[in-house]
């Protein structure tokens, strides 16, 4: 049987996956009270329900600081099961809460973010307990649905880390959840060519005239050793996203080209990679 425990941050999707698995055929509870949680596992490993999800959070008030020994327990009796982390940037969780007008469970009338902080540190045993930690930041829902399907469905291996590659334009701003940013206004620039200049970075031929620069070539060489190097470094330190922000004027012509062609090279490394051109359709 596959018994798994899905958990993570308020606002990162939970109900959203429980709804999603119980499509692929899983039989889902959600916020189950912490004691009766041995009770129910006890009981669904002597039905026939080959496939279940426990929807677990910081709805639990204060029985949720008992989880942790609860789980102890299970695990010693050997009842298996694996613990999928849903998690999610602090500015991402306070945009959409905003946008749904929903209150955070801790923090009713307070500011969302120091609820959201809050929930982050009281949910810290779980993310180092999770077998697999999906950051919800940049995905859309279809996507989030692509890599539930593709782990509990087709049953391939999911790499925890995501390297985002985001391109933008610096007249618009910096990106406020970059980890890393680099400016590519020294490359040559296809805005100043007349006839590339309604087109955008996803255009062959404007591809094409920026890749052809000797300094392009270089540059995203020497950005890809960077790149080798300091996400073992990132993953070592418990973090599970990389958000490599890429810049221009515009944000269309030679940031997204860029963007593009560095997120070909560290596909072949065996992370998971997405690519997303902020600025891309701005004037």
């Amino acid at each position: 049987m596959r018994f798994v425990i899905v958990t993570g941050m308020s606002g990162a999707g939970k109900s959203s996956v429980l709804k999603m698995l119980e499509d692929t055929g899983f039989f889902c509870v959600d916020n189950l009270p912490i004691q009766l949680v041995k009770k129910f596992v006890k009981l669904i490993m002597q039905g026939n329900n080959d496939k279940v999800a426990l929807g677990l959070d910081i709805r639990s008030g204060q029985s949720l600081d008992e989880l942790d020994s609860v789980l102890n327990d299970m695990k010693r009796v050997g009842y298996t099961y694996e613990i999928l982390f849903l998690d999610c940037s602090t500015d991402v969780l306070v945009k959409r809460y905003k946008e749904t007008r929903r209150l955070h469970p801790l923090f009713q009338e307070g500011r969302v973010d120091k609820g959201i902080e809050m929930e982050r540190e009281r949910l810290e045993f779980l993310r180092k307990r999770a077998d697999l930690i999906i950051d919800t930041s940049h995905l859309l829902i279809r996507e989030l649905k692509s890599q539930i399907d593709k782990i509990y469905v087709e049953d391939k291996n999911f790499n925890n880390f995501m390297v985002m590659f985001l391109s933008f334009g610096f007249k618009y701003g910096i990106p406020s959840d970059s980890d890393l940013v680099f400016d590519v206004r020294f490359l040559p620039n296809p805005y100043y060519v007349p006839e590339l200049k309604a087109m955008t970075g996803m255009n062959s031929a404007v591809n094409d005239f920026v890749m052809k620069a000797e300094e392009s070539l270089l540059f995203i060489d020497k950005l890809e050793d960077m790149l080798i190097f300091l996400i073992p470094q990132y993953i070592s330190e418990g973090k599970n996203q990389l958000v490599v922000s890429i810049g221009c004027t515009g944000g269309k012509h030679r940031s997204v080209t860029i963007a593009k062609e560095l997120a070909k090279r560290v596909a072949g490394l065996g992370y998971g990679i997405k690519t997303e051109h902020r600025d891309i359709n701005k004037d």
